[in-house]
């Protein structure tokens, strides 16, 4: 009765509910999944952001044209009394000014002054060409001036998240003290984020601030920002963060004027957001079209220039930040895998003001634990008295149920309930269930319907009269040895020979070998299915003139491929073998790929293969670029296929990503360079290589000579399954998109060449698992390490175009090669002008 009572149907289906319910609470796979779904409701939801919010980028074309970051804060200054002009109703900006900008000029002229002033008969002149002097240095005063004519500045400061110890180092200013917010409610109710170790803007600029809040940002576990913080705790004294603050001064009210009801909401005027225990909301997050962001984003240097006019910012809530890849740190978001902090205050202050904001209820919880209850009981109770039918109808049916009662609630209501948890139990709990009956069933069909020896061996007679030795063979060796079956073998291994497999000859001699080693010519079948299989057999037979001779002595004459003559092996592929030859007529070394179509693919596949070969062949001899290796012919001979293309003296890149051999830094952008423009000629002729590696790229050193191999060959096994089951392209460098079957173009390849730069300049790779499903999955999910953590010596601009490049989604990627090289040319002349400039 023990053991029977854990072959129920019941008592299997509480133990997964038991133990799905331990991994939910215990660990964050099921709320990482719950995050996921959560992520998708955001994505569907559509609302329109607040018009009065303005984002003035500082892009890399301000960059450009101003000057490397940081700038001096004269144009800054000069920039705020400009918007200023046009009277918004806030200007919100997101740098930080925690240190004061010193001239040592300024310096020296402040002890000049001092000096002077101690002269009685010193020049009335000088000293006040002295005084200009030293008011056009002292950009930190003009700053604080222009601050203080517009009246309604915002500036960001920084607090450190974590529970305060003791007593602060000193007071806060005076400057930040006066937004300071005052909580009713109970404290048991929940109380804001603590944070301590503050650092605020210097003193000249807070002070002609209107007003000062910190901008804090806490992802989620997983990396994600889907909820920001509008109230933080320093000690005993709670503060308003940087969205809350603006959006108070965009609705025309004062600090004083927030309201904070502990662990339940925080008011502006008429307007009541909701929050969390520790005063956090959940913001709907906008998401642009056409790759545009969803608020107006104007460039810094546009404005400043004059060629937007400023009256556009009139009444608006003005944001300035930087935009720019390598100046300040990207956020993830539901709806972006890149966002910048002043667009993700942008959202934050729009979700405020508009009141587009998720919540999740305080009962919601509760549901999802009565949920999870009622699909135990169904998965106890219900489903084992079910056929296997109705019961796969039900459960799918509940299942979609679930999941669109989930993204309804998100969507319409903006209420987040967590439901893909309990419905990924009930798919978990109708697997295990349907599993475990299939397994019995099996189990009974196995004992009732043993297979005896007799009946192992009729089979194998008859797949080897169909010709499937393979099967046979199975077969035969499910057979107890004996002599009858040796000589069944022994003809079997004929049959292998007459097909040219010789290794799959030698192993069944080999076979035969463990039961009678001396049965008829074993010893010498062995012998030479041994010699034929380590040599290069390129099929034909009886004398065929392009076929391997096996010549008195043992030796073996070189073979024939169509016109060219085989010299020697150059190395095994995944699809086939490459050769060196020769075409005898006009002494032309090439080198030969070849592919055994008859071995790779089954009978039904064959003739299709066969025309996606020469098709795809084909293709990559029509392009043309001194960076693609060049096709020379094509055919089939033997029941092989094979190209012949320019022989190459260099090799691959292999070798130079391997830690200490790297190439140096300006020589590997080049070959990446030359590797992009390849890419974007095939590119522009329709042709996707699929399996941008290392070892298909070849390279000569001494004449800087790039050469990508291999185009056409991966494709063809795109749609047509070898016998092996092939995973076309290398997995450690394929694209998400290339990984789940998708319909992929040339923005794949540069993915696979971000991969292959990133390898090149760390001599790690940047996905890694100890499992294929791993690797996978860390490609498709997982964002990549960045370059800097293992090369501290790259340029922040090389680390950005590779992050570029292996960008999940293809849409923001290098769109095409010229981008990719351009950007690497442009990285590659500023090394260059960087090293003329220290060898000077």
């Amino acid at each position: 009765m023990k053991r029977g009572i854990w072959r129920r149907d019941w008592v299997t289906a509480l133990a997964v509910v038991l133990v799905y319910l331990a991994v939910w609470l215990l660990t964050p796979v099921v709320s990482g999944i719950e995050r996921r779904g959560y992520d998708i409701g955001v994505r569907m939801t559509s609302r329109v952001p607040n018009a009065k919010i303005a984002v003035i980028a500082i892009d890399q074309q301000s960059l450009d044209n101003i000057g490397r970051w940081p700038w001096s804060r004269d144009i800054h200054a000069q920039f705020i009394s400009k918007i200023a002009a046009a009277q918004p109703g806030v200007i919100a900006s997101t740098i930080f000014f925690t240190e004061p900008q010193q001239d040592r000029g300024l310096l020296a002229l402040q002890k000049l002054k001092a000096l002077a002033a101690q002269q009685a008969s010193f020049p009335a002149e000088i000293a006040s060409e002295m005084d200009a002097s030293i008011k056009s240095l002292d950009v930190d005063t003009q700053l604080a001036g222009s601050f203080a004519k517009a009246g309604n500045v915002m500036l960001p400061m920084l607090f450190e998240v974590g529970e305060p110890r003791g007593e602060p180092d000193k007071p806060l200013p005076d400057f930040i003290a006066r937004t300071e917010l005052e909580p009713a409610g109970d404290p048991a109710n929940g109380w804001p984020l603590p944070v301590n170790a503050a650092t605020w803007p210097i003193p000249a600029l807070g002070t002609t601030a209107r007003g000062i809040a910190t901008d804090t940002q806490l992802p989620d576990s997983d990396g994600v920002v889907r909820s920001v913080p509008l109230a933080v705790r320093y000690f005993d004294q709670v503060f308003p963060t940087y969205p809350l603050l603006a959006a108070a001064y965009g609705l025309n009210l004062k600090p004083q004027q927030i309201r904070l009801a502990l662990g339940e909401s925080i008011s502006l005027g008429n307007v009541t957001i909701p929050i969390s225990s520790d005063a956090r909301f959940r913001p709907y997050f906008y998401r642009g079209e056409g790759g545009q962001p969803a608020f107006a984003v104007d460039s810094f240097y546009d404005v400043y220039s004059g060629k937007i006019p400023v009256e556009k910012y009139r009444g608006k809530i003005v944001l300035i930040g930087a935009t720019a890849l390598g100046v300040g740190a990207s956020l993830v978001t539901p709806v972006s895998p890149s966002e910048s902090p002043v667009l993700l205050t942008a959202n934050a202050i729009s979700a405020l003001l508009e009141q587009h904001y998720f919540v999740s209820p305080r009962w919601a919880p509760a549901i999802a634990m009565l949920v999870v209850l009622v699909i135990g009981l169904y998965l106890t109770l219900a489903l084992p008295r079910l056929k296997a039918g109705p019961a796969a109808m039900l459960t799918g049916g509940l299942f979609v149920l679930l999941l669109a009662v989930h993204f309804l609630l998100l969507t319409q209501g903006m209420l987040w309930v967590p439901l893909i948890g309990p419905a990924l139990l009930l798919l978990l709990g109708h697997g295990v269930l349907t599993t475990k009956q299939y397994l019995l069933t099996e189990e009974k069909h196995q004992k009732s319907s043993a297979e005896s020896s007799e009946s192992n061996r009729m089979l194998g007679l008859a797949f080897q009269g169909q010709g499937q030795l393979d099967a046979a063979f199975d077969k035969f060796r499910k057979v107890e040895l004996d002599d009858s079956l040796m000589e069944i073998l022994y003809n079997l291994a004929l049959d292998f020979e007459r097909k040219r497999q010789f290794n799959k000859a030698e192993n069944v001699y080999r076979y035969m070998a463990g039961f009678d080693a001396k049965f008829r010519d074993l010893d010498q079948k062995l012998k030479r299915a041994r010699q034929l299989s380590e040599t290069v057999i390129l099929g034909g037979g009886g004398g065929s003139p392009g076929g391997t001779v096996l010549l008195d002595g043992g030796d073996v004459e070189k073979p024939m491929l169509g016109r060219y003559q085989i010299q020697k092996e150059l190395g095994k592929g995944a699809m086939g073998v490459v050769y060196q030859g020769v075409d005898p007529k006009i002494g032309r070394v090439v080198a030969i790929k070849t592919m055994a179509l008859s071995q790779e693919f089954e009978a039904e596949l064959l003739d299709e293969a066969r025309s996606r070969f020469f098709r795809e062949a084909e293709t990559a001899g029509r392009l043309n670029h001194p960076n693609i290796v060049t096709i020379f012919d094509a055919g089939e001979e033997h029941d092989l296929a094979y190209i012949a293309m320019e022989f190459l003296k260099g090799r691959d890149l292999l070798p130079y990503t391997k830690a200490g051999e790297l190439l140096p830094l300006l020589e590997a952008l080049a070959v990446v360079r030359q590797v992009a423009e390849a890419l974007d000629y095939a590119h522009q002729q329709s042709v996707v290589h699929r399996d941008i590696k290392p070892a298909n790229i070849m390279y000569e050193p001494g004449s800087k000579i790039v050469k990508v191999t291999d185009f056409g060959i991966a494709r063809i096994t795109d749609s047509s399954r070898t016998k092996t089951g092939m995973v076309l392209g290398t997995p450690s460098y394929m694209s998400p998109e290339q990984l789940s079957g998708q319909k992929i173009d040339g923005r794949s390849d540069l993915f696979s060449l971000g991969v292959m730069l990133y390898q090149m300049v760390t001599g790690a790779l940047p996905f890694i698992g100890e499992s294929m499903a791993e690797l996978m999955y860390r490609i498709a999910n997982t964002d990549a390490a960045d370059p800097r953590t293992l090369n501290p010596r790259l340029p922040s601009m090389l680390s950005a175009i590779i992050m570029k490049a292996m960008q999940k989604k293809a849409d923001t990627r290098f769109q095409t090669g010229a981008h990719f090289a351009a950007a690497l040319a442009k990285l590659e002349a500023g090394l260059r002008a960087r090293q003329a400039k220290n060898n000077a």
